[in-house]
């Protein structure tokens, strides 16, 4: 197995949202704002090479949107997914799965793309497989007001009419689910959106767990550290609990989605709870 960070793009959402009710005071000190009040963030993928599979977990926010779409979240960087594929000798053919976390449009607009040839909308990764859930598929295809904005039709809905849409089974109990089908674990969790799905991989000798929103950034580590786009906040802090216990038991190394400037962390338990330890990029910790 080898895996490779993959850089699809960079964007800003407001910071005030981004940490709940955090006093700009404090969470500027680790993610500072610009003068409109939006602070720095990735849309980093995973990407997976086992064996003849090459598994992508998330794939960014795309390119189909409109102009007025994105100007509305500021992308600032020249990363997109297809160079950063290239840089490791893969081309967007070559993908045989995406693992979607959630289907927010930043964590799956990169999924469909324009047809410009017919017109419409096609797969981007047109070998592959796209893997969601049952339940988190249901909750995103029948959005409730408050994440409506989030979940984007077109991102996901020319999934299942290709007929490459696969749903992974839930537990049976608990929220973990050992030995999916695409070779990792999965921690389910429900406070940000319903059903999210974090892997959990085993690799050199260490456990990396691909955080996605449960925890966004560096910044989002302390347990209190919530996102006002969760739909219930009280949710995420049991579960950002829980997940914190076990990270420091099994000596979890996070991998960070939205984090721009730090891929990987470690954290450490101290007399003001679990905070973060050490950060890394993951040539620093894999070579």
């Amino acid at each position: 197995m080898k895996l490779y960070p993959i850089e699809t793009g960079n964007f800003k959402l407001d910071g005030g949202a981004m940490f709940g009710t955090i006093p700009k005071s404090i969470w500027q000190k680790t993610n500072p704002a610009d003068g409109q009040n939006k602070i720095e963030l990735a849309m980093r993928a995973l990407l997976i090479e086992d064996g003849d599979r090459l598994i992508l977990i998330d794939c960014g926010i795309g390119k189909k949107q409109s102009e007025k779409f994105f100007s509305y979240y500021d992308l600032w960087s020249d990363y997109d997914i297809e160079t950063s594929l290239a840089l490791h000798g893969f081309t967007k053919d070559d993908i045989t799965d995406v693992f979607l976390t959630h289907l927010h449009f930043d964590h799956c607009g990169g999924a469909v793309q324009q047809d410009t040839i017919h017109g419409g909308y096609e797969l981007s990764f047109k070998n592959a497989k796209y893997w969601s859930n049952a339940s988190h598929w249901d909750w995103a295809t029948n959005p409730n007001p408050r994440e409506k904005a989030s979940f984007l039709p077109e991102n996901f809905v020319p999934i299942k009419e290709s007929g490459n849409l696969n749903l992974i089974d839930l537990p049976t109990s608990g929220n973990y689910l050992n030995n999916s089908p695409l070779g990792f674990d999965i921690i389910f969790v429900d406070g940000h959106t319903d059903k999210q799905m974090l892997p959990v991989i085993r690799y050199k000798g260490k456990t990396i767990v691909f955080t996605a929103d449960l925890i966004a950034t560096a910044g989002h580590v302390p347990l209190v550290y919530v996102m006002g786009y969760d739909t219930r906040p009280l949710l995420t802090m049991q579960e950002k609990s829980d997940f914190l216990e076990k990270a420091v038991q099994e000596e979890y190394l996070f991998f960070f989605e939205h984090d721009p400037y730090r891929e990987l962390a470690t954290v450490v338990r101290t007399e003001k709870g679990i905070l973060l330890d050490s950060t890394y990029s993951f040539t620093e910790v894999f070579g």
